[in-house]
């Protein structure tokens, strides 16, 4: 006994350890040390013993007590199990199955798989199921997105096989055990003390496989079946907008419903407007005499044309909004607004006695006839005078 380590020392806790501290600790140096892990390595075996026995006497509230006591001794002769002849490698690899919720076993225990998440239940692969949900991108115009309309769609999609109902199977054949897996719809990988639960690929995790499949469907309960779809595009939808069709996917399993289908929209983009959300924008190209003049001009909305009065001295990019002539709102709420950019418009093509006239124009015009030019050659005028000032 005086060669023994302090079993605290062992699992490397303190005295005021929890019993959740304990298990930890030990749960680290069993899985380090067990001797799957580490073949003919003997040290590693002994410390693999010597944590089980520590573990066995401090995770056990009536034996730590009688060791905080009176130490080693408190199980000489046998008493803790300890003494010759005591817990053998058997005992100390039920108690490692144990813990870990497995069965134990000297030969790798059977819990690790549990331990890492298997062990759980699967569906019952008879049971109904529901069809898989399904995605259509489908194309449209900007005025169908503004507007709304309605479509037909020419699907083929998944639906549930006329001959077998769903269930993979021809007529008086029946699902039957994997003998892969034996029924339980997973295998172990690996060897040794790393062992991995993993699904079968034979049978998919469901422990059974078809007898016989169907002819018609080749086992997959499915068969392709062209359909024509109604769809009804409300107005103010914008690109990436996503309509549901429940119960317009694939169909279901051994009489399971079908799943939905999501039709994403793809906007085209208009030769008019900009969008943003529900506002638009448009440009409105005037020439340079309505622009200095004033004058009406028409600007395109989605209801048709509005007149829109335009001050004279219009700079070129000035914006008018008008109120409620953008997109319609999907939620029923207020339309948005259409923005209205003045783009003046420089003549082309002009002959000889038109050019003579802007000639003639230009002649009559100063300075002060152009404000925002005068402006910036003044500011201009005063950003290098002080340039200058700062050389000096």
């Amino acid at each position: 006994m005086a060669n023994k380590r302090d079993y605290y020392e062992v699992l490397g806790v303190s005295k005021t350890a929890t019993a959740d501290e304990i298990k930890s600790a030990y749960r680290k140096l069993a899985m380090k040390y067990h001797p799957d892990r580490n073949p003919g390595d003997k040290a590693a075996e002994e410390k693999f013993k010597e944590a089980a026995e520590a573990y066995d006497v401090l995770h056990d509230a009536e034996k730590r007590q009688r060791y905080d006591q009176f130490g080693h001794q408190a199980f000489e002769g046998g008493a803790g199990g300890y003494g010759p002849g005591g817990m053998n490698m058997d005992d100390i690899f039920s108690m490692f199955g144990d813990l870990f919720g497995g069965r134990g076993g000297r030969g790798g225990f059977s819990g690790f798989g549990d331990f890492f998440g298997g062990g759980q239940g699967r569906p019952d692969p008879n049971a109904p199921e529901r069809g898989d949900d399904m995605t259509f991108r489908l194309d449209i115009d900007f005025d169908e997105a503004i507007f709304g309309s309605e479509r037909t769609l020419e699907l083929t999609l998944p639906a549930q096989c006329e001959e077998c109902h769903g269930t993979g199977a021809a007529p008086g054949s029946k699902r039957v055990a994997c003998k892969t897996c034996g029924g339980r719809g997973v295998i172990m990988g690996g060897g040794g003390f790393l062992r991995i639960q993993q699904t079968c690929p034979h049978c998919g995790g469901e422990g059974t496989v078809i007898e016989k499949p169907c002819r018609k469907c080749r086992g997959s309960g499915h068969t392709e079946r062209p359909q024509k779809i109604e769809i009804k595009i409300p107005a103010g939808v914008d690109d990436g907008s996503r309509l549901r069709l429940a119960g317009k996917g694939a169909g279901g399993l051994r009489g399971g419903p079908n799943g939905d289908l999501y039709v994403l929209l793809s906007v085209r983009k208009s030769e008019i407007f900009v969008r943003d959300g529900l506002e638009l924008g448009v440009d409105i190209p005037v020439s340079p005499f309505v622009a200095a003049l004033g004058g009406t001009v028409e600007v395109p909305t989605p209801e048709g044309a509005a007149q829109l009065k335009i001050p004279p001295g219009t700079p070129n990019g000035k914006l008018f909004r008008l109120r409620g002539k953008g997109v319609p709102s999907l939620r029923g709420g207020p339309a948005g607004d259409l923005t209205a950019r003045i783009v003046v418009e420089v003549p082309a093509n002009l002959d000889r006695r038109q050019r003579e006239r802007f000639e003639e124009l230009q002649r009559t015009l100063g300075a002060g006839n152009f404000p925002a030019a005068q402006a910036l050659a003044q500011r201009a005028k005063t950003f290098f005078a002080h340039k200058e000032k700062l050389r000096k």
